[in-house]
């Protein structure tokens, strides 16, 4: 039996900050007017569910970014975002630019 996945493709996106990433989930994600918008409130939205009916309806989420902007590779930010993903269940898929 193949695992449902949810795939956020934000490759191509200007994301800068923590803010342009909130915008950019947002809505694939289904997440409710009232998220959060924190590094808290998107652990619990990815891991203890029960926050967004669409992350929620699926086993696995996966989400792709740019390695620019947030996601360059020397920003504090990033990094603890990136360690809100468990790997398996919830995905950061970051992809070098060509």
């Amino acid at each position: 039996m193949t695992k449902s996945e949810l795939i956020v493709d934000l490759r191509g996106q200007a994301i800068e900050t923590l803010n342009d990433f909130w915008d950019a989930v947002s809505e694939p994600c289904g997440l409710p007017a009232w998220f959060g918008r924190n590094l808290d409130a998107w652990s619990d939205t990815i891991e203890t569910r029960g926050i967004s009916e669409v992350i929620d309806s699926h086993e696995i989420l996966i989400v792709h970014v740019d390695k620019q902007g947030l996601f360059d590779g020397h920003r504090q930010a990033a990094n603890i975002l990136a360690s809100t993903f468990d790997g398996e269940q919830n995905r950061l898929v970051v992809h070098g630019l060509a």
